[in-house]
């Protein structure tokens, strides 16, 4: 029983349309965040803490060094890859530094394309075109848009800095451009339900959504939330409430839609809560068993 037998994920599309596997490789760009640096505001989304999930000392590698050290860790499994600008706000500099950046990705050999993830209010007309650019060179682009939530009280909640509203508008411009779009949502924010994930899906869907990318929240240290989870203020998801919030979203959506994560873990010097996100299996697995039992992706549409 495998993840691709229920789910349309991101492995299994590249490998069907490129022939072989194809390994995303992450990369850190040394980018700040308007959200930390004082545009928008101090201290960023109060779930953050980048070094929870990135390397920081691979900021002081230029890219292309950083490009070959990652696939020299996985040149046993894959030949081909994508350069995945990961860490922070990957759209936020000068249009000619990011061309530089991306430059550097797409001219080694063996990069297939680029996937920049950013912030729905740090992506201008100049970003798009950028990316644009590299879709008729022949290169794959996915821009990677953390929205969270539709629910623009939950993102205020959460310090995320924009609403709905900016998601939405890039995304449709992005899509019109032929850029494919991966959306990051996160389960289990401060006052949300089942019922709040859901529509968050209705509405990304209803936008129109190339890719999904499904995180429990965790807390971190360095986090704003680390005080209210001392505090004992805030819950967080268990992994059978997690893995049964998640597959409702999967059976819910189109089949066409490809899953690049349905999970996520954090380093654990950095994880605080729930223990569970250490580890990807165990989480993974419960939902291959709660799919084979009642229906994988699309299932549940009407």
């Amino acid at each position: 029983m495998q993840l691709t037998d229920f789910v349309n994920t991101i492995g299994k599309d590249l490998k069907l349309r490129y022939g072989e596997r194809v390994h995303k490789l992450t990369l850190h760009g040394d980018f700040s965040c308007p959200n930390r640096d004082g545009t928008l505001g101090k201290g960023g989304c109060t779930f953050c803490n980048v070094a929870a999930f990135s390397d920081e000392s691979q900021s002081l590698l230029t890219i292309k060094q950083q490009l070959r050290l990652r696939a020299n860790e996985v040149a046993h499994r894959a030949s081909k890859y994508l350069a995945y600008f990961q860490a922070y706000t990957s759209t936020y500099a000068e249009i000619s530094l990011l061309s530089s950046l991306y430059e550097q990705a797409v001219s080694e050999t063996n990069i297939v394309g680029i996937c920049v993830g950013t912030r729905p209010d740090c992506v201008s007309d100049d970003v798009l075109n950028l990316l644009s650019s590299y879709l008729m060179r022949g290169f794959e682009v996915w821009l990677e848009l953390g929205l969270q939530s539709a629910n623009d009280n939950t993102l205020k909640r959460i310090n995320r800095g924009h609403g709905f509203a900016e998601y939405e508008n890039v995304t449709r411009k992005a899509r019109a451009r032929g850029i494919k779009v991966c959306t990051h949502l996160i389960l289990g924010l401060p006052k949300e339900s089942d019922a709040d994930y859901q529509q968050t899906l209705k509405q990304v869907v209803d936008v129109g959504v190339d890719g999904l990318k499904l995180h429990p929240l965790h807390v971190v240290r360095g986090s704003l939330m680390e005080k209210s989870w001392h505090a004992q203020r805030l819950d967080t998801l268990t992994l059978e409430q997690y893995s049964q919030s998640a597959v409702k979203l999967i059976q819910q959506t189109p089949p066409d839609v490809v899953y690049h994560r349905i999970s996520a873990t954090a380093k654990r010097t950095e994880l605080l809560a729930p223990l569970w996100c250490e580890q990807r299996w165990p989480v993974q697995n419960r939902m291959c068993q709660i799919m084979a039992e009642f229906g994988g992706q699309g299932s549940f549409l009407k």
